[in-house]
Formats: structure tokens, C-alpha cells, sequence
């Protein structure tokens, strides 16, 4: 079978006892970065053999491994943080599993929006997750394509293009559109940042930005709505 296992998205310790188990008790261990997972595998006394499954290798691999589970072999897919296939490697081999009838279980575990999601204070009865947006072709066109969201919206987005990306959301959506941005969650130096995207991007822009990011924006509320109308 294939298990798919999420890691730590920063504090060792948010490792579950049964990701630990599974990950000594299969035959192979599929690694986003096989460096940086050789890091958490020795941190917890892990010596499964262990090969490189990532972006630019998932679509010419996962017709053989799943061949291989298939006859016989136990695997276990992780990523360098978080749950896989959420904004990482994972959904193309999940498919082709499940294609070929191979039981696939994934175990429950860290993934950055969750917490991101809770720590904003925005509604959490309904929200979309939305990953990154296009850095480049067709950005304009997502863009225009959420300013009628009413859930509130997840993203991921790297620390460098944070500022470029609040100021965007800022022209489609309004400055005073609700926001929280979150850094370096269960870190030693995790960070929270609440207010308008015009007072979130205000406050990052006197900053160095490091870490991995999250956006959690509000949706267009009925005010927002009686406006335009």
C-alpha cells in the first residue's frame, strides 16, 4: 500500500508517534528532498531507504512505483513540510494509485493552512484554499477572478513576493479588505499579522520578510457587496 504521511512544518515535535511508525515500517520512503527529509528521518532514528520523488521526477515515476506497490512493496510519500499533494508532489502518484486499485492511506498530521486559517480570526465556516497564485502569466486574470469571493481565501506565497502580492490583492479587492498574514508557523519566532491589507502590507514593508508565508483573506461581505451595487 501506498501511505501518504505529513512532516513537521517547523517544530520537530508536531511529528505524530504513528507518522514515526509507519515511516520505519515501510520498505521505501518517496522524499520531496531527500537532504532535508534525511534531516527529520535521523532526527528520529529512521533508517528506511529513501529515493527522490518531487516536481520534476513525479511524471515519469509514478507508473513504476505504483507497479512496484502493486507487487508487493510498501511505500510512504512525505514532503519537505506539511501534507503532500497540498501545494507539494503528491496528487499525481495518489491517482495513479487509485487508478491501479492500490490502497492508499493518509495519515493526518501538519499542514500550514490549518493553523493559519484559525490564528486570522476570519470566518472559518467556509473558506477556500487557494495555494499560489500565478506569479506571472495569467495573475491578472486570477486575480479578477476572486474579487467576487465571499469565503474567506487561503494562499501560500514565498517572502519575497509577499509585498508585490498584498499590493495586488489590495487593487482587486480593496485596502480595507480583512487579512492576516502568518510566518514561520510553530516556529521559535512565529509571527501573526492582523489587520487591513493595507496595514498588513504597511507593517511588512518596514520588515525583512523570511519564512514561509500564509495569506488568509477575508471574503466580499454584504457591505462590500451593497457598494457596488
Amino acid at each position: 500500500m501506498l501511505y501518504i504521511v505529513p512532516t513537521p512544518i517547523g517544530n520537530m515535535g508536531d511529528m505524530t508517534l504513528r507518522a514515526i511508525e509507519v515511516l520505519k515500517s515501510v520498505d521505501l520512503i518517496l522524499a520531496e528532498d531527500t537532504r532535508t527529509s534525511g534531516r527529520l528521518l535521523k532526527h528520529y532514528e529512521i533508517s528506511t531507504p529513501m529515493i527522490a520523488h518531487h516536481q520534476h521526477n513525479e511524471h515519469h515515476i509514478v507508473e513504476k512505483l505504483a507497479e512496484r506497490i502493486l507487487n508487493g512493496e510498501t511505500m510512504a510519500l512525505i514532503t519537505d513540510a506539511g501534507t503532500p499533494a497540498i501545494s507539494d508532489p503528491g496528487f499525481l502518484l495518489v491517482r495513479e494509485c487509485i487508478r491501479r486499485d492500490v490502497e492508499v492511506e493518509t495519515l493526518p498530521g501538519a499542514t500550514a493552512f490549518v493553523p493559519a486559517l484559525v490564528n486570522s480570526g476570519l470566518p472559518v465556516n467556509r473558506f477556500c484554499f487557494e495555494g499560489f497564485i500565478p506569479p506571472k502569466k495569467g495573475r491578472q486574470t486570477y486575480l479578477r477572478s476572486i474579487a467576487d469571493e465571499e469565503r474567506t481565501m487561503v494562499f501560500y506565497e514565498s517572502p519575497n513576493r509577499l509585498l508585490k502580492t498584498l499590493k495586488d490583492f489590495m487593487e482587486v479587492l480593496g485596502e480595507d479588505r480583512e487579512c492576516s498574514v502568518s510566518r514561520e508557523l510553530s516556529k521559535l519566532h512565529e509571527e501573526n499579522a492582523r489587520g487591513t491589507l493595507k496595514e498588513v502590507h504597511d507593517y511588512f514593508s518596514q520588515k525583512t520578510i523570511k519564512g514561509e508565508i500564509v495569506i488568509v483573506v477575508s471574503g466580499k461581505s454584504d457591505k462590500q457587496r451593497e457598494k457596488i451595487q
